[in-house]
């Protein structure tokens, strides 16, 4: 038996009606939602806004501008993802992608949504205005090849971020961390690996991309013997217990595994046990 991370986006998790893609240049993600809206639409929606929100990326867009709502009834939904958006630190940029003559596009100008929740008319405008107004933040990238020296590599880049970033009490839950990543995606994808390290604010956002589409899943732990235990899919169990959120997503050819680790989530955890 195994277990799904917590946030994992691949093509199977959610139907094609929700779908998530990334730029890891930018660091931001873009929702889709196709179909009608119904209210079983409307809990595909909430689960793929939190899964996005849950990797807190520096910007979101979503593109509604294949959903059909003839009625404007999805207007709450977009006002909670707004208010989701602004619960992190920093806060994630939020902007909507909806057709301007649409009957959903008047009902959010009338309830003033525009004002606080930008609105844009294709993908291309939202793109280069949630490009030209997100704050830059501190981000380290490196691509590595699939030997277990990179994850000795990868370690290192952690301990760069943190001492810049003045974020030393995360240096060995992060530390250990991306290590398990580097490690996961060196065993199991055999492929050349992009590392990327950003700051969340008080935190760090880590990811691993390989080329490999098969997505990660924490196994159950099986004695042998000796009555010791295999520590194989140890290393996922790792990144569960010591980060804040973690998941995978998938991209063009490839994927993306990545963990947000944040101050006091060992302790908090420890404190739930």
């Amino acid at each position: 038996m195994s277990m799904e991370p917590p946030y994992l986006f691949s093509h199977g998790s959610l139907r094609a009606s929700v779908t998530a893609t990334s730029d890891i240049a930018s660091d931001s993600i873009e929702l889709a939602v196709r179909g009608l809206w119904t209210r079983s639409l409307a809990i595909e929606i909430r689960a793929g806004v939190h899964k996005c929100l849950a990797e807190h990326p520096a910007a979101m867009v979503i593109n509604v501008l294949d959903m059909r709502d003839p009625e404007g009834a999805s207007v709450p939904m977009w006002l909670a993802a707004h208010r989701a958006a602004g619960m992190p630190l920093p806060p994630v940029r939020l902007g909507l992608c909806a057709p301007p003559q649409s009957v959903l596009a008047d009902r959010l100008r009338k309830v003033g949504a525009p004002q606080y929740l930008p609105v844009f008319p294709g993908m291309a405008e939202a793109r280069a205005a949630l490009a030209t107004n997100t704050p830059l933040t501190g981000r380290l990238t490196l691509t590595l090849p699939p030997v277990l020296t990179s994850a000795s590599i990868a370690r290192d880049l952690v301990g760069e971020a943190c001492a810049a970033w003045h974020l030393t009490t995360l240096l060995m839950p992060a530390r250990a961390v991306l290590s398990e990543l580097v490690t996961n995606a060196i065993e199991n994808a055999g492929t050349d690996i992009t590392v990327t390290v950003a700051r969340r604010g008080t935190g760090l956002y880590l990811a691993v991309r390989d080329d490999d589409p098969r997505m990660p899943y924490l196994r159950e732990l099986a004695p042998h013997q000796g009555g010791l235990l295999d520590d194989r899919g140890m290393g996922l169990r790792l990144v569960h217990n010591a980060s804040s959120a973690w998941g995978a997503r998938s991209v063009a050819g490839g994927k993306i595994v990545w963990a947000t680790v944040r101050p006091g989530v060992q302790a908090r955890r420890d404190r739930a046990g």
